[in-house]
């Protein structure tokens, strides 16, 4: 569904993306792993037209969406969970949601990603839907951003860093609608720090370094390569 050939994107002349390539397969969970500075958010970024890159290809659905419009490429069927939540926290819960809906795509299943529905995902918002977005905590912000997103019905969701100061019960919450996006026939990219959590919802690995992929595979087999998650991951290899 998502073909990136050789990205590259710069921050005026610090050159971050470089040369990135990597596929989402359709109705699966992509993770994309990594250190902080490596250039995770970047590449949400470029896939979304909000830091567009110089020079490569993004094909969607065999569609060139390089360097479209935001706001083509969410019509086009991509939405994104950015990192830092980003919601407008002067506007209710059902405001941020409306606006979110009001362009959504048609759905091609019959559980469409409705306001009513989302609220039912996540009921805590549902209790602060008259809420202003600042008066939410982290947790709950963060749910106000992936029900935003999905209520625009996306055929591919990326979420950058979704379980960023999550608590425990909420990062399960998370891995189990991932699990239930996948079942429907939604692509997810998702892009991560924790290589444990990403490899248990996920169905293909990358991991990037320096602005580049160094290592792809199956999650079973990054999660045993000790190499690979010590040097690139920072997950401590096995001692004795």
């Amino acid at each position: 569904m998502l073909d990136v050939a050789d990205l590259h994107t710069y921050y005026g002349d610090s050159h971050v993306l470089q040369g990135v390539s990597l596929r989402a397969e359709r109705g699966k969970v992509t993770a994309v792993l990594g250190r902080n500075g490596v250039g995770k958010t970047t590449l949400c970024r470029s896939l979304t037209s909000l830091t567009p890159p110089r020079s490569g290809r993004v094909s969607f659905d065999g569609v060139d969406t390089t360097g479209l419009p935001p706001h083509r490429i969410r019509d086009a069927g991509i939405s994104l969970v950015p990192q830092g939540r980003r919601i407008f926290t002067s506007l209710s819960v059902t405001e941020n949601l409306a606006i979110a809906a009001r362009r959504a795509r048609p759905s091609s299943f019959s559980g469409a990603w409705t306001v009513d529905r989302v609220f039912k995902i996540f009921p805590r918002l549902a209790e602060r839907r008259d809420h202003g977005g600042g008066e939410l905590s982290g947790g709950e912000q963060q749910m106000l951003a992936i029900a935003r997103a999905l209520v625009a019905n996306p055929a591919l969701l990326i979420m950058d860093e979704p379980t960023e100061g999550l608590a425990p019960s909420l990062v399960s919450e998370v891995g189990r609608l991932i699990g239930e996006l996948r079942q429907e026939g939604t692509s997810v990219l998702l892009v991560e720090q924790s290589t444990a959590f990403a490899v248990q919802v996920s169905d293909h690995a990358y991991v990037m370094s320096q602005g580049a992929i160094v290592h792809a595979s199956a999650p079973e087999a990054l999660w045993g390569n000790e190499e690979i998650k010590t040097q690139y991951l920072g997950v401590p290899g096995k001692s004795g």
